[in-house]
């Protein structure tokens, strides 16, 4: 991960920690406003519950629980895929400014959805983040190769009953003397010992 990854990925993640446990702590505004916005989402999806509380709830749940995830770098292109899974309908129910006939507060809304905008953007650079996990394992291996891991160590050094001998773990004479007559051919010289 880069640097830039582990302070953007937070800062996204927290965002929406902080604003699921706010809903969850009052949903009842939210599910207010977004009454409208869900009565017109259940004539298309009929088998939507009726009840509002319950789906801010549990959009709120999702939230908190994917920025928690992609705050601490745990499976971020899943969890950045949730939050913009609940964000676009949490940003069509509460900040619809075309609904709004005063100028401040369409200015306002306006302001907030373009705002959400932003943020699914961020959520979208994390998701199509492909050379995500290829870096990962390419940390991992390198980390390996560095140190030696505790436990193999440890089972390296513990006595056996009986060694068993790997697989094709001695060269043959037939292996060794294409390798002579390859390294010959090539120029260079091997002596025998």
């Amino acid at each position: 991960m880069t640097p830039l990854q582990l302070v953007a990925r937070p800062l996204l993640g927290t965002f929406f920690v902080s604003a699921g446990v706010e809903t969850l702590g009052e949903p009842e505004p939210r599910a207010e406003m977004a009454g409208p916005f869900l009565a017109k989402l259940r004539e298309k999806a009929p088998g939507l519950p009726d009840d509002d509380v319950l789906l801010v709830r549990v959009n709120a749940a999702v939230q908190v629980a994917a920025g928690a995830l992609l705050t601490v770098g745990r499976l971020p292109r899943v969890a950045s895929l949730a939050l913009a899974a609940s964000l676009v309908p949490t940003t069509l129910a509460g900040h619809p400014f075309w609904e709004h006939e005063d100028a401040g507060q369409r200015a306002a809304q306006r302001t907030q959805l373009a705002k959400n905008g932003a943020v699914l953007g961020g959520l979208v650079a994390v998701i199509s983040d492909a050379g995500h996990q290829a870096r990962i394992h390419a940390l991992r291996a390198r980390a390996r190769h560095r140190r030696p891991c505790p436990v193999s160590a440890a089972k390296n050094s513990m006595p056996t009953k009986k060694p068993m001998p790997a697989k094709n773990s001695m060269p043959t004479k037939n292996s060794l003397k294409k390798a002579r007559q390859t390294l010959s051919q090539k120029g260079s010289s091997l002596s025998p010992k």
